[in-house]
């Protein structure tokens, strides 16, 4: 697994091992980054669920401003920390090792751009996402990976979901503020 493009192109990112892991496929990744690539530069970015953090430190890479990674386990949270530091961009990166609704229901400074990935069918993406819609600018964007075969809430809170791009088994789906949905 490396880093797509930008300041940290082409650095191998570390991964944890065993079969509760799944890194997002590095076609899913590149036609997610293709999605929101004029959304990125100059953004405050949500890794929620962050496992290794790949998709922040790809949005990190690409110039998001700021990075903050949210991840209960203190494994994938230290591997974060470990993969921030092997791509030099721990100085705009923020590690959380606590619970995703603890970290939403605490947070005070909006995000542009926040990515879902949690652990298939668990039901975290389903109570993630109208927190995570809290938490958003207005003009934001919410990216979620899931199960294709897994249908998700058409709104939540102010946000509507917009689009979903089916990769074989994987599923992009996208929501913004209804005010500027497309």
């Amino acid at each position: 697994m490396r880093v797509i493009t930008g300041t940290a192109r082409g650095k191998r990112l570390s991964t944890l091992e065993g079969e509760s892991v799944r890194p997002t496929p590095d076609r899913v990744k590149e036609a997610l980054f293709s999605i929101v690539q004029f959304e990125i530069e100059g953004r405050r970015v949500l890794d929620l669920f962050a496992g290794s953090g790949q998709l922040g430190i790809e949005a990190l890479s690409r110039g998001a401003r700021e990075a903050v990674f949210v991840d209960a386990g203190k494994e994938p949270a230290a591997m974060v920390r470990k993969n921030l530091e092997s791509t030099g961009l721990t100085e705009r990166a923020q590690v959380k090792n606590m619970d995703f609704a603890a970290f939403l229901l605490r947070s005070r400074e909006p995000f542009d751009l926040a990515f879902l990935d949690p652990p298939y069918r668990t039901g975290l993406l389903q109570r993630a996402l109208p927190l995570v819609a809290q938490a958003m600018n207005r003009g934001g964007t919410i990216l979620c990976e899931h199960p294709a075969d897994e249908e998700l809430l058409g709104s939540a809170g102010d946000f509507v979901r917009t689009r979903s791009y089916r990769y074989g088994k994987i599923a992009l789906t996208i929501y913004r503020h209804k005010d500027v949905a497309e």
